[in-house]
C-alpha cells in the first residue's frame, strides 16, 4: 500500500471573524496538523471551532482515502463513535421536557422485558442508569459480543441481561455501550419512532446536519466520506466501516465538521440555533448535570480537579474552567467534541484512522490557546508516549515471535486444541486444525477468525484477521489430561474483561 509522505495543506477556510483568534489558531494550526498528519499517519482530519456563537474556524485536511488524491472538506463525513451518546442522552432528555417520559422513569416501565442478572437491579433500574453507566458492568463489559456482530438489537439485549455485572448496581462507573442502546429503545415506545428517526427529525433536521446520517450502514452511500483506517505494525492500513447498527444509540452516528458546528452551537446556546429554541434549554441542562463519579480529574498538565459523567457527556474542570466533552472511537476513526460553556468555545476534531491521539491532542492546544496558556505540543506528547507504547508492544511481539520459531512443545497434541468451544453467553467459538495450524473462529462474528501458535504448554498467541481485534495470548485449561477451556481476550479497544470458552467436543 502506498504511503503517504506528504498531504495536502487545508483544503477549506471559512473564518468569520468576531475578535482575535489567539496567534496558534490565526498562525500556527495549519502547520501543527499538516505536520501531525505526517508523524501521526492520519490521511485525513476536519478541524471547526465554534467562538461566541460562531464558527470561526472550519478547515479539512488531508485526505478521505489514503493513497489517493481526494481531499477532506469540512462537509466530509466521519463516523463519530461515542459521540452519537450526547445525541442519545438529549433525545431522552428533550422527552423528559416534554413530558413524555421522565427521565427517573423505570427502565421496565417501558420496556417490560428489560433484563439485567439481577432481577432487584433490572426492576430499580432507571432510564438516568442507562444514560450515566452506573449499572455496574466494567467498562466495556459484553462489548466483543456485540460489537460488529451478527447480533440482533434484541439479541444483544437478550445477552446482555445474562452478563454479570462486575461491580455493585450504582457502585461504580463502567462505560456500557448496551446500556445506550438499551436507553434508544426506549425512544420507540414513547413516540413510535425508531431511535434513527427520532433524532434525525428532532435534533439533525432542525440544526440543519442535513449530511449527518443515524445508521452506520448509511454511510457506504455517501459520496462525501472518509474512509476508515488503522495503524498494523507501523503500516497505515484501510479497514472496513464498523457494522454497529445493533448498538446504534451508542456509537452508529456519522457527522461532518460543518454539521457538527450546528450541534455545538446550540449546545452553547440554551438549545437554541438560528434564532430558534430547537433543543429545550431544561434538556441541556439535564444532560450536563453531574451523575457518575470517574475520579479526582487531572491532565497530564495536572490543572484538572474532578471528573464525572452526565447524560452522554463527561464533565471535568481544567483550568478553573467546566469542560464538557466526549470522544468517539470506531473502526478506523476517533474523534472528540469539546464545549467550554463559560468561553462560548466549542471545539470539534474528526480523524480517520484509529490510531492516534491527535484527536485529544489538538483540542488540548486550542483551548490552552484560548485560555492564554503556555503552549504544550501535546502532540509531541501524546506522540512520545504512543511510540513507547509502540516500542514496547513490538518488543513483546519480538519475544513471543522468538518463542514460536522454537516450536515449543505443548502440553497435548495440536488436535487435542481442536474442537468446538461454548461460552455460556456468547455461544460457540470453533478451533480447527488446519495444514497443522489452529485457527480460532466465531459464531456471531462471519469472516473473523484468530491464528493461534504454540508459546508452549498451554498457551497460544492469538492473532486476529482483523487488527481491530489485536494479539492476545491465550491460556488453555487442561485436567486429566484433556483440554477443559480457554480463556479468550481480545483488544483493549474492544473489550478489557475476558471470555471463558468451555470445550464441548
Amino acid at each position: 500500500m502506498k504511503r503517504i509522505t506528504a498531504l495536502p495543506a487545508a483544503v477549506l477556510l471559512l473564518v468569520v471573524t468576531v475578535q482575535a483568534q489567539p496567534s496558534f489558531v490565526k498562525d500556527s494550526l495549519d502547520n501543527y496538523v499538516s505536520t501531525a498528519l505526517k508523524e501521526w499517519q492520519i490521511p485525513g482530519v476536519s478541524v471547526c471551532v465554534v467562538k461566541d456563537g460562531k464558527v470561526v474556524l472550519l478547515k479539512g485536511y488531508g485526505v478521505k482515502e489514503t493513497g489517493t488524491a481526494d481531499k477532506v472538506d469540512e462537509n466530509t463525513l466521519f463516523m463519530i463513535g461515542s459521540n452519537s451518546k450526547a445525541f442519545t442522552g438529549t433525545a431522552l432528555a428533550i422527552l423528559d421536557a416534554e413530558k413524555q417520559v421522565s427521565l427517573d422513569d423505570k427502565v421496565q416501565k417501558w420496556l417490560p422485558d428489560f433484563k439485567m442478572a439481577d432481577p432487584w437491579v433490572a426492576k430499580e433500574a432507571n432510564i438516568r442508569d442507562l444514560l450515566c453507566h452506573r449499572l455496574g458492568f466494567e467498562t466495556f463489559q459484553g462489548d466483543f459480543m456485540y460489537f460488529d456482530s451478527d447480533l440482533t438489537v434484541a439479541e444483544v439485549r437478550e445477552k446482555m441481561g445474562k452478563l454479570k455485572p462486575l461491580y455493585g448496581f450504582r457502585g461504580k462507573w463502567g462505560y456500557t455501550n448496551s446500556a445506550f442502546m438499551t436507553a434508544g429503545e426506549i425512544i420507540p415506545k414513547v413516540t413510535g419512532k425508531t431511535w434513527a428517526a427520532y433524532v434525525t427529525e428532532k435534533i439533525f433536521q432542525p440544526l440543519g446536519m442535513n449530511h449527518t446520517l443515524a445508521l452506520s450502514k448509511e454511510i457506504t452511500s455517501s459520496s462525501n466520506r472518509a474512509l476508515a483506517h488503522t495503524v498494523v505494525l507501523g503500516e497505515l492500513k484501510k479497514i472496513p466501516y464498523g457494522n454497529i447498527d445493533n448498538l446504534a444509540p451508542a456509537g452508529s452516528i456519522s457527522s461532518s465538521a460543518n454539521d457538527l458546528s450546528h450541534w455545538v452551537m446550540a449546545q452553547l446556546d440554551k438549545g437554541k440555533y438560528d434564532g430558534k429554541q430547537v433543543i429545550p434549554a431544561a434538556a441541556i441542562a439535564q444532560t450536563w448535570l453531574p451523575h457518575s463519579i470517574l475520579g479526582n480529574g487531572g491532565t497530564i498538565f495536572n490543572k484538572g480537579h474532578f471528573n464525572l459523567y452526565g447524560l452522554g457527556w463527561f464533565l471535568e474542570e481544567y483550568a478553573g474552567r467546566k469542560i464538557v466533552s466526549h470522544t468517539g472511537g470506531v473502526n478506523g476513526f476517533v474523534t472528540s467534541v469539546t464545549l467550554i460553556p463559560e468561553e462560548k468555545l466549542g471545539i470539534i476534531v474528526l480523524t480517520n484512522t484509529d490510531a492516534n491521539n491527535f484527536y485529544e491532542a489538538l483540542k488540548w492546544e486550542i483551548m490552552d490557546a484560548y485560555f492564554e496558556l503556555p503552549y504544550r505540543n501535546y502532540s509531541q506528547v501524546y506522540l512520545q508516549g504512543y511510540r513507547n507504547n509502540e516500542k514496547e508492544m513490538m518488543k513483546q511481539l519480538a519475544l513471543k515471535k522468538d518463542t514460536i520459531s522454537t516450536n515449543p512443545k505443548t502440553d497435548l497434541p495440536l488436535s487435542a486444541f481442536a474442537g468446538t468451544y461454548v461460552h455460556d453467553i456468547y455461544g460457540k467459538m470453533t478451533i480447527a486444525l488446519e495444514n497443522g495450524k489452529l485457527k480460532a473462529s466465531f459464531e456471531h462474528h462471519k469472516g473473523r477468525y484468530a491464528d493461534l501458535e504454540a508459546l508452549g504448554g498451554s498457551r497460544f498467541f492469538a492473532t486476529f484477521n482483523d487488527p481491530l481485534y489485536g494479539r492476545k495470548v491465550w491460556p488453555f485449561t487442561i485436567e486429566n489430561g484433556k483440554v477443559k477451556s480457554v480463556t479468550v481476550k481480545v483488544a483493549d479497544f474492544v473489550e478489557f474483561t475476558p471470555y471463558e470458552f468451555i470445550k464441548v467436543k
